[in-house]
Parts: C-alpha cells; sequence; structure tokens
C-alpha cells in the first residue's frame, strides 16, 4: 500500500468512483442471486442434523432388537430350566423337596413372563421408532430435492456471472490500490451502513446524491477542486462532482 502516497487526491477519488461503480456491479450479481447460498447453506445443515438423527434412531433400533434377542435367550433357559426342575420332581423323595423344586419353577416362570413383558414393551417402541425413522427418510428424501433445484439455479446463476464476477473482482482490487487505507476503511464502513452500498455519490441538482441532502455552493466549489476528499454533513458520503462521476463507466 506504500505506493498509494504518490497517488493525488483527484487521483483518489477517480479510484474511488470507478471502485464505487464496480461495487454496484458486484452488488447486482449478489442480489441476483439473492438469499440462495443462505437457503442451500441452511438445507445441507438440516440434511445433516437429519441424517445424524437417522443413524441415532437406527442405532437405537439395533440395541433394542439386540435386548429382545438376549431375553429371548433367557426365555430359552428359563424353559429349560422349568423342564429339568418338572422332570427332577418326579423323583422327589420328601415335601421339602417338592417345595424347592416348585420354587424354582415358579421363580423361572415368572422370568419367562418377564421377559415376555420386556419384550412386547421393546417391540411397541420399535414399532415407534420405525415410524419416526420413515419419517426422517421422508424429510430427508424432500430437502434433498430442495436442494438440488436451489444448488441448481445458485449454479446457474454462477456459471451465467462467473465471468463478469472475476473481472469486476480484478477491477475492484486495482481501484483499492490506488486508493489509501484509511480512505478504503472509512468507504467499507460507509458501505455497510447503507443498504444500497453508495458510499460514493455525485452532487445532482444541488444536493447529495445519496440522501439529497442540499449541498451549499462554496462547498460545491471545493468539491469540483478536487483536492481534498469532501464527505456529505448529513448522511457522510464521500461527495464527487457529476463530471468525474460521468466520466468514469465500466465495463
Amino acid at each position: 500500500m506504500a505506493a498509494v502516497k504518490d497517488f493525488s487526491v483527484e487521483e483518489k477519488l477517480t479510484s474511488l468512483v470507478r471502485l464505487q461503480k464496480v461495487d454496484c456491479k458486484l452488488d447486482e450479481i449478489q442480489i441476483l442471486k439473492g438469499e440462495l447460498p443462505i437457503e442451500v447453506k441452511d438445507l445441507e445443515d438440516e440434511i445433516e442434523g437429519l441424517h445424524a438423527r437417522q443413524t441415532r434412531v437406527e442405532e437405537e433400533i439395533n440395541g433394542m432388537q439386540e435386548f429382545i434377542n438376549q431375553k429371548k435367550e433367557a426365555i430359552k433357559e428359563a424353559e429349560a430350566l422349568v423342564k429339568k426342575y418338572e422332570k427332577q420332581s418326579e423323583n422327589v423323595k420328601n415335601n421339602r423337596e417338592f417345595e424347592a423344586i416348585n420354587k424354582e419353577v415358579e421363580m423361572q416362570s415368572l422370568e419367562v413372563k418377564l421377559c415376555e413383558k420386556h419384550i412386547k414393551d421393546a417391540t411397541e417402541e420399535i414399532g415407534e421408532k420405525a415410524k419416526q425413522l420413515e419419517i426422517a427418510k421422508k424429510a430427508v428424501g424432500i430437502k434433498e430435492g430442495n436442494l438440488s433445484g436451489k444448488k441448481g439455479e445458485l449454479e446457474k446463476i454462477i456459471g451465467e456471472t462467473e465471468k463478469e464476477e472475476k473481472q469486476y473482482n480484478k477491477q475492484a482490487m486495482e481501484a483499492r490500490s490506488h486508493v489509501d487505507e484509511r480512505l478504503l476503511l472509512s468507504y467499507d464502513r460507509i458501505r455497510k451502513n447503507y443498504r444500497n452500498g453508495l458510499a460514493v455519490v455525485p452532487v445532482e441538482r444541488d444536493s447529495c446524491g445519496g440522501c439529497f441532502h442540499a449541498i451549499p455552493p462554496q462547498k460545491q466549489s471545493e468539491i469540483k477542486l478536487r483536492k481534498k476528499v469532501i464527505v456529505c454533513e448529513n448522511c457522510g458520503r464521500i461527495l464527487v462532482d457529476v463530471d468525474l462521476n460521468d466520466s468514469i463507466e465500466i465495463k
């Protein structure tokens, strides 16, 4: 940026006008893209979240299925023990042994019922999870369809404007190289303050081209001399004369 010190105020103002006009062209391209870049990013984030949810539900279903399998094995073991105890009961020698075996049979029968209840509850929960999974899959399908459409629109616009955008960015960098850093900071700050992005405006009909505030004749004369950077007292925009503004065309 050291070289900018060699440029006169008029040259800096000329570069600022050129930069403003180039930035306006770039703004038009961004307006053409509209909210598409944000919408695409939002859809991508939503799809990522839905995929994560889908994976989580699938893992929960697998976990419950494993739980059911464990309970089924427990039922088999309990039923095998019941048969074993029932066979042993045929050879008992006294009431004490008979009661002990009956107690074991009763406990294993209760274990079977408890496992069956766990299986029933888990199966119902799997059914609910399966519904959630189906909803998530449908949502992903819809979102992916929307994303494909939005991406298609954005890619079409980018394809149509990419060459222009590169050229304008190149011109903007060139214009910036002719202006000192402090002035550029002011320019960028002013641009951010206004929705139309106008930081450099001509004096037209004795008024500021940005806010239409009246500019006194004496100040207009100073602006035409291009000896110093003058800003509008009302809106803070950088003011230039119409001749300078109209002499610069962006191709």
